[in-house]
């Protein structure tokens, strides 16, 4: 198939782009140089970036510095970017400049042309749409604006779902008690609530982190140009813009108190990086524990069966695998691997501007959408579906010699290891040997070693 292309200029002189990219000369500079992976950008930044040039031509209208026709023109073209259209138009690789200018004037250039098809007349990609702004800005602030509105609308409502999953199977199994373990070693008892309620606190405590972190993610970078000092923007550019661009998103942003902070360094992003891996971690947890519970069903702990949901082998008839929790563990390493990514990159502001901006917004977005995912399918396809196997719970329980650790006040620690040993080798429940071994009466022991009874803690 013969390929039409079309002659366009930029500062350096003439390249073919494609008769019809949207894009122009710089576009297509990036494209013909970097080759370097199938990964382009995101497309949670390319509507950031909608947003960043919708306000940004709001505010330069408002200044008196853009003619009114141009700025809804451009207004217009970001809006239908913003509601997933023209996403094709963004070709060039996650691996490319470190400023990321490549991806602004990708934007600039996709925004002019189809401005100057809705106002009929010529929307220059730098003098209109750039307007005020410089690649050093914009990459930051839409880095920044992709975290809090993903964050926002995606993350935190799915870990708010996971834990109130947590806290309605806890409801459920209400007084369910099961042996604890310690070191994966039988300990004292604990009940399903109780231990349903540790994997809750930690979903919630890493939302409560998400929440603190992206306050500083919420002041952005949009002001300072070039190198933080505001070179060719209005004195009032920072503050009007985030203005507009909380009004046009729905959400909440300010100017950065300090422009150079924003544009040489990515600190606020690795922060909020450390927090979903700390989300990963929790989830890595969980998953792992579910696997442990789910295990078996005859030769592992069959305390639990996840819901069955694919056959888990194409050899073993029969076999079925905790598809869920595995996947979920896999989502999260690739997480951790993110945040060690970023924290590298977050490392290379080299004096007025980090240079590794756009493989830290890949990897952001990437976490953020896979810890929303994961926790959505942890909660509907895990954890609420999931039953108890009462049976091998009740017979582990009778068995666990750990119980005796009740006794200790009474009998002292020596005589009850020399009971649990007993137990132990002979395969008997510890009630049984523990009425030979000593003077209590079969009712004083079963209030003593009631399992329930010691998930309550404390000495009474």
């Amino acid at each position: 198939m013969k390929h039409i292309f079309r002659i366009e200029k930029d500062s350096m002189g003439e390249v073919k782009v494609p008769e019809n990219a949207l894009y122009q000369a710089q576009t297509q500079r990036a494209v013909d140089n970097f080759n370097i992976s199938e990964y382009k950008m995101p497309k949670d930044l390319l509507v950031a970036l909608a947003y960043i040039k919708q306000a940004a031509a709001k505010t330069n209208a408002d200044l008196g510095l853009l003619p009114l026709d141009i700025a809804e023109a451009i207004s217009k073209a970001a809006q239908a970017i913003i509601d997933g259209q023209y996403h094709d138009q963004f070709p060039i690789d996650v691996f490319q400049t470190g400023s990321g200018t490549s991806t602004n004037m990708n934007a600039n250039e996709v925004l002019a042309t189809l401005a100057s098809r809705i106002t009929k007349e010529s929307v220059s990609p730098n003098d209109h749409v750039n307007m005020g702004q410089s690649s050093n800005d914009v990459i930051p602030t839409s880095i920044q604006v992709s975290a809090v509105i993903t964050t926002e609308t995606r993350l935190l409502p799915a870990l708010t779902h996971l834990s109130t999953a947590l806290r309605k199977k806890q409801l459920q199994l209400a007084g369910v008690v099961k042996t604890g373990r310690t070191h994966l070693m039988d300990a004292m008892p604990i009940t399903f609530s109780q231990e349903l309620s540790g994997w809750e606190a930690q979903i919630q405590h890493a939302s409560g982190a998400i929440s603190s972190a992206l306050v500083s993610v919420r002041a952005l970078a949009q002001g300072g140009t070039a190198v933080g000092t505001g070179i060719n923007a209005h004195s009032s550019f920072a503050a009007t813009f985030s203005h507009h661009l909380s009004q046009l998103s729905g959400l909440a942003f300010e100017p950065s108190e300090n422009f150079y902070f924003n544009l040489s360094s990515q600190d606020a992003i690795v922060a909020l990086s450390g927090q979903l891996k700390t989300v990963a971690v929790a989830l890595m947890k969980i998953a792992n524990d579910l696997r442990w519970m789910n295990s078996g069903p005859l030769a592992g702990l069959g305390e639990i069966a996840l819901k069955a949901l694919q056959p888990g082998s194409s050899i073993m008839p029969g076999k079925v695998n905790p598809v869920i929790p595995e996947a979920v563990a896999m989502a999260a390493a690739q997480v951790i691997g993110n945040d060690t990514t970023i924290t590298v990159a977050g490392q290379s502001g080299n004096f007025q501007l980090n240079v590794m901006l756009p493989v830290i917004a890949h990897n952001l977005l990437e976490s953020i959408n896979l810890l929303s995912n994961a926790c959505i399918a942890l909660a509907d396809k895990a954890i609420e579906p999931f039953t108890v196997c009462q049976h091998n719970i009740d017979k582990s329980l009778a068995k666990n010699p750990v119980l005796i650790t009740a006794l200790n006040p009474v009998i002292g620690y020596l005589k009850a290891a020399e009971i649990a040993k007993k137990a132990y080798k002979e395969g008997r429940d510890i009630i049984d040997v523990a009425e030979e071994e000593t003077d209590l009466s079969r009712r004083e022991l079963e209030q003593y070693l009631d399992p329930k009874r010691l998930t309550i803690g404390g000495i009474s």
